[in-house]
């Protein structure tokens, strides 16, 4: 069944060709194009174009699709072109020609850019609450080991005394700023398209403000042809949101891939969260946390995909907009398998409270030692001149009692203050 069925069917081929993967990835999208659909019910009922009997016998109808695609029962058949024509049959399976009622007053263009909508708040809402339990863990580990001293790195080079205080909550409060490109991600997802139709409105008498708040959306997206035109830019304000939380989970990755190495030692998971070699009996490969990044990466490359499949259509629909489907919803995917991961193997971490006795570090305190100089009364130019002839001729002795008071410091995390940060937004 196609919804633009006409009484010919098209070459199997451009079938193949022009669907391509829409089943699959409709079963994702299905449950939302029902929720849609019962407004659009509801507000068909509303106005007159259904009697009250049609509109609850659709909303009953639709009410049991539900129930089969919760249950994981709904299945869209190669028969079907998408999860909207499936649904249709099985509405007029049920109801005959109430059934074939349904989609007056709509197109599927704004079924799809509504099914998304709703997708991408409820999406965007779990990654948000998936970022939380992340964070939370963060900022847990950074109390736990705010003691223990790490050594910090510029140019890879050994600079300042870092602890995995500062570094456990550095990615805490970096993901902060994460989520606030996914809040605004979502304000573009919550605005209703539904009633753009194929982009140019309809002659019907709908009433938009009615699915509007049916659907739970924050605003109207008013002008028909602009709501068209967000299809793919809703997607891709989602991909720049989730893009910046991958950047956060990639670089945490490659740190700890880097700590793990036994030229670092820094830090260390059980057995049971590393792979092995099938030929070096040693190994304990990090084998999770370099596919973090891998994904990760990927997932950063997506908005630049949609740039690409968008970027120079005009107004109106092209078919070209059906990618950016196979493109979005399969990263969101990703990126919550990732933080799930992370979380979980993060619960694990060991550290190395002894990294520092390592006197290739002592280099680390030359910055500490310096500014003592200068509180004793040294101006900053002559300090850094002594320090350097000291190191150049190995006399330097690290002042390794180190105080750093100011806010944000190893001595002064603010973890308090980072947490009401994330509370806050959290409770947008």
């Amino acid at each position: 069944m196609k919804l633009w069925d006409k009484g010919f069917s098209t070459d199997k081929k451009i079938d193949h060709f022009t669907v391509g993967n829409d089943r699959e990835l409709d079963l994702l999208l299905a449950k939302y194009d029902v929720i849609a659909s019962k407004a659009h019910a509801k507000m068909l009922g509303k106005i007159g174009l259904l009697t009250a009997t049609e509109s609850e016998s659709l909303v009953q109808e639709l009410d049991n699709i539900a129930v089969t695609i919760a249950n994981g029962d709904f299945t869209i058949e190669d028969s079907f072109e998408d999860m909207h024509s499936k649904i249709e049959y099985l509405l007029i399976e049920k109801l005959g020609d109430t059934g074939k009622k349904i989609h007056m007053a709509r197109s599927r263009n704004d079924q799809v850019l509504v099914a998304m909508h709703l997708f991408l708040k409820n999406e965007l809402s779990e990654i948000k609450e998936e970022t939380k339990i992340l964070f939370d863990l963060l900022l847990q580990l950074a109390e736990t080991h705010k003691e223990t001293l790490l050594p910090g790195y510029t140019h890879l080079q050994i600079a300042m005394p870092s602890s995995f205080g500062l570094w456990f909550s550095a990615y805490a409060e970096s993901l902060i700023d994460d989520l606030y490109f996914v809040d605004a991600a979502y304000k573009v997802a919550d605005q209703n398209p539904l009633g753009s139709a194929a982009g140019y409105g309809s002659s019907f008498p709908i009433d938009r403000n009615y699915t509007t708040e049916e659907l739970g959306f924050q605003a109207m997206k008013y002008n028909v042809v602009a709501a068209q035109m967000g299809r793919g830019k809703v997607e891709k304000a989602a991909a720049f949101g989730m893009s910046s939380i991958a950047a956060t989970l990639s670089k945490m990755s490659m740190d700890i891939c880097l700590y793990m190495s036994q030229n670092f030692d820094f830090i260390s998971f059980p057995d049971e969260l590393t792979t092995g070699s099938s030929i070096m009996p040693h190994k304990k490969n990090p084998d999770v946390f370099e596919l973090i990044r891998a994904k990760c990466n990927k997932i950063q490359s997506v908005p630049n995909q949609l740039i690409l499949i968008t970027n120079n259509l005009p107004s109106g629909y092209h078919r070209d907009l059906q990618l950016v489907k196979e493109v979005i919803v399969p990263a969101i995917q990703d990126l919550k398998a990732c933080l799930e991961i992370l979380t979980f193997s993060l619960k694990e971490v060991k550290v190395n409270k002894s990294i520092l006795k390592d006197p290739k570090y002592d280099y680390l305190f030359s910055v500490d030692t310096l500014n003592e100089l200068v509180l004793t009364g040294m101006p900053f130019r002559d300090a850094y001149k002594k320090m350097g002839q000291e190191i150049n001729a190995g006399t330097f002795r690290p002042k390794r009692d180190i105080k750093h008071t100011h806010e944000g410091s190893l001595g002064n995390l603010c973890l308090a203050e980072i947490s009401k940060k994330m509370e806050k937004i959290i409770g947008k």
